[in-house]
């Protein structure tokens, strides 16, 4: 039986995993759950699935979820609990939200565990520093998302990575596909919370709404399956069917296919390279479908390029805009700036960096704070 320890259980990701998981309890047994707050929902978790220790990252919430945790269960406080947590499994689920989730990252990576992850800014934001923490005997990243998962099955169809051609990964659009840049200017938070294929956090629907989710993930494709970045490729595929895709020198093309549920990227991160048993993601082929592909149109989603941008700039460059696109977002969701501002902030706070190496973790948490003060700077002019 594999241990497992879920990081951000009380989020979208988290959720999910508990809904895979509670089919399976004589192949996995969780022992750990962490959040950075929900004390209701993570105290009925853990009187549900009876972890041996849950951790909260909010001291002062832990007093009160201590009280209601059952008898047995240990309970740790504080952000460095979150990062304790990790080390305590077979299998560690990192779906903690934003750049807090890298040192979670690197400590199961140096811990020599499974890391699915969720959390792709960590591997954005640091990824010379978490390549260096992955070379630990015994360390995986299995990636929990559509495209990136996707990509890592249709990569089992070659040999090597000289035999691909090119990573292509779809895209849905987002809610705003075919909007104009006038109508873009009138954007509301309620609009942009709308996606009309998969049900995520607002974070991260707000980034898809804008392709700086599809951005992100071009900077970890490149991290994740080391191809340059001439070699990945961004379609717009609304159906969301079609998750991504690799072309492979001789022209074959090999394509992972699915229903969008975030479920079969779940199972596959935990099983890999078995497969768990329930067709989570199972298309029904007696229903007539259309799936089309097109360009993303790069004048309206500029964020797309930023993304490029910042990958080819490398180093910290990643770090800056990840931390800037946070900002900015935030900023958004609370109403402080319109939609169609979030992406010159990001290009104005990117032009500011100082071209600094990412050497360790420390020159990354530095890039980031320093990121962080020039978006909000940038934000307050507004």
């Amino acid at each position: 039986m594999k241990t497992v320890a879920i990081l951000g259980s009380t989020g979208s990701v988290g959720l999910q995993t508990l809904d895979v998981l509670k089919n399976y309890s004589d192949s996995y047994k969780i022992v750990a759950l962490a959040a950075r707050g929900s004390v209701d929902v993570l105290a009925d978790q853990a009187c549900r699935f009876r972890p041996e220790v849950v951790a909260l990252a909010d001291p002062q919430a832990a007093r009160s979820l201590q009280e209601k945790l059952p008898k047995g269960i240990k309970l740790l406080a504080g952000d460095s609990s979150l990062v304790d947590v990790a080390r305590s499994a077979d299998i560690v689920i990192n779906a903690v939200v934003g750049f807090a989730g890298l040192p979670i990252t690197l400590a199961v990576l140096q811990a020599g565990k499974r890391l699915g992850l969720a959390n792709k800014e960590s591997l954005i934001a640091a990824g010379p520093v978490v390549r260096r923490a992955w070379s630990t005997p015994g360390a995986e990243i299995i990636p929990i998302d559509s495209e990136h998962s996707a990509v890592q099955q249709c990569l089992l169809s070659g040999r090597s990575h000289d035999q691909v051609s090119s990573i292509v990964l779809t895209a849905s659009g987002g809610p705003f596909l075919g909007w104009s840049s006038e109508r873009l200017q009138n954007v509301t938070v309620e609009n942009a919370l709308a996606h009309p294929t998969w049900q995520m956090g607002p974070k991260i629907t707000v980034d898809s709404s804008t392709l700086m989710n599809k951005g992100l993930e071009v900077i970890e494709a490149h991290e994740l399956f080391d191809v340059d970045y001439d070699r990945i490729e961004v379609v717009v595929h609304r159906q969301s069917v079609v998750h991504s895709m690799v072309t492979f020198c001789d022209g074959a093309v090999i394509a992972q296919l699915s229903m969008p549920d975030m479920r079969l990227c779940i199972s596959y991160a935990l099983a890999c390279p078995d497969r768990l048993d329930t067709p989570f993601g199972a298309i029904d082929w007696t229903q007539p479908r259309h799936l089309d592909f097109e360009p993303p149109d790069r004048t309206v989603f500029p964020c797309l390029d930023l993304a490029y941008e910042a990958g080819r700039a490398g180093e910290t460059a990643p770090a800056w805009l990840n931390a800037a696109n946070e900002v900015a977002v935030q900023a958004f969701l609370d109403g402080r700036i319109a939609w169609v501002e979030i992406a010159p902030i990001l290009a104005q706070t990117l032009a500011q960096w100082p071209g600094d190496k990412a050497v360790d973790l420390e020159c990354v948490l530095a890039a980031d704070v320093q990121a962080r003060q020039a978006a909000i700077r940038m934000v307050e002019q507004r």
